[in-house]
């Protein structure tokens, strides 16, 4: 299950072989400041997934207002019509209007619910809840039993990789309190990341550093979660979908961890060990220092600070590439000749090169491809489809 915060991130999540897309529309979706989906887009997302056997799962999964409520008919309505494969609910009175204005829509309850136990996964499926997606605290063993106790029919969830939050199960306070962007709502500030300091009262512009020993000053910061090295086991406990976080993040981001995911299933479904350059892959996406979320135990917060680890750069994607490698790609960030860069695409392991030819979209050598945007040429080691990636290592 793949996030896709827009057009770009979609085409992505399914070149890269997700099974199904998690997105939102313009309202009611827990991620307001990712690209989302005007109305006419969404009619396009789910006809590219479906052209491609890939289900489209919609958000309406933040805690409406009453303002809000009135708009819920109609679109509910528009997304049965549409086709969507499922809601993403998290609010009983937005279960309830899907119930009357979309009832032939299975509905997912969302991790926004907070379900952790297994009487509360049966409840939600007495009310007609087809999956439940379940709270990220919860241990392996706990998501064993909660499979162990509830239906079979009911369909279990959970997230696997991305961001976690200082809250339980998303629900926050803090960045409404502090900013005025309700969480709940979809606009969270992330003040979690902020760098706190300590304010005595008879001592106004004196700050203190909050710290313990050495580590820094983050103390509400989180790692992020990975758990690709356990796939097998979250697949063995009874899990029906492996969720990965990350509407607001990069195209690049939805590409990369959706194919090293992608591999890991499949190689689980096999019975073989994951290949390692797959694990590796996710260390070339931007990311926080990684953690097994609440899987096996409580995780390690991470309090030196609040920067992301981004060690790679998307130099360039590819639109076309002929039998023998010659291709036609899209520059992102610049590059040039006598670079080395990595290859990686759908279907295609990881592999490195140096640019010995290089030509703009007129057919003109160049030395340097420097505005984004633009057409260029270059030979490929390989055969690579559209959407495929170059990309280039950094310095920290």
């Amino acid at each position: 299950m793949s996030p896709a915060g827009d057009m770009e991130r979609l085409q992505m999540a399914v070149a890269y072989g997700a099974d199904a897309v998690y997105l939102a529309g313009e309202l009611y979706g827990m991620r307001s400041f990712a690209g989302n989906f005007s109305q006419e887009a969404l009619a396009q997302a789910v006809k590219l997934c479906h052209d491609h056997n890939v289900r489209v799962h919609v958000t309406c999964n933040t805690i409406p207002r009453n303002s809000e409520v009135a708009g819920l008919p109609d679109y509910l309505s528009f997304l049965q019509e549409l086709g969507v494969d499922a809601l993403i609910i998290g609010d009983v009175g937005a279960l309830a209007l899907a119930k009357q204005y979309a009832p032939a829509l299975p509905v997912h309850m969302s991790t926004q619910i907070g379900i952790a136990n297994y009487a509360a996964a049966r409840f939600w499926y007495d009310q007609g809840a087809e999956r439940v997606i379940l709270a990220r605290e919860l241990s392996l063993e706990e998501i064993r039993e909660i499979r162990a106790k509830t239906p079979r029919e009911l369909e279990i969830e959970a997230f696997v990789h991305g961001a976690m939050c200082v809250s339980y199960s998303g629900r926050c306070v803090l960045s409404n309190y502090m900013t005025g962007r309700d969480a709940s709502r979809g606009a969270c500030a992330q003040p979690c990341r902020y760098k706190y300091a300590l304010m005595e009262e008879q001592r106004p512009g004196e700050f203190f550093p909050v710290e313990e020993d050495d580590r820094g000053t983050y103390i509400f910061n989180s790692k992020d979660m990975c758990m690709i090295d356990h796939v097998p086991e979250l697949l063995e406990a009874g899990l029906d979908s492996l969720k990965i976080e990350g509407r607001a993040k990069s195209a690049y981001y939805a590409a990369i961890v959706t194919g090293a995911y992608r591999r890991a299933i499949d190689a689980a479904a096999l019975g073989n060990p994951l290949d390692p350059v797959w694990r590796a892959e996710l260390d070339k996406v931007s990311h926080r220092p990684y953690s097994e979320g609440f899987y096996y135990g409580h995780p390690e917060q991470y309090v030196g600070d609040s920067r992301y680890i981004r060690d790679w750069q998307v130099s360039a994607i590819v639109t076309s590439c002929s039998s023998d490698g010659k291709a036609v790609c899209s520059l992102r960030n610049k590059f040039r000749r006598g670079e080395t860069l990595e290859l990686v695409g759908p279907g295609i392991r990881p592999v490195s090169f140096v640019v010995e030819d290089l030509t703009d979209g007129n057919g003109f050598p160049m030395e340097e491809a420097r505005t984004p945007q633009t057409a260029l040429c270059l030979p490929l080691p390989c055969q690579a489809p559209p959407l495929s990636i170059l990309r280039k290592q950094v310095e920290p």
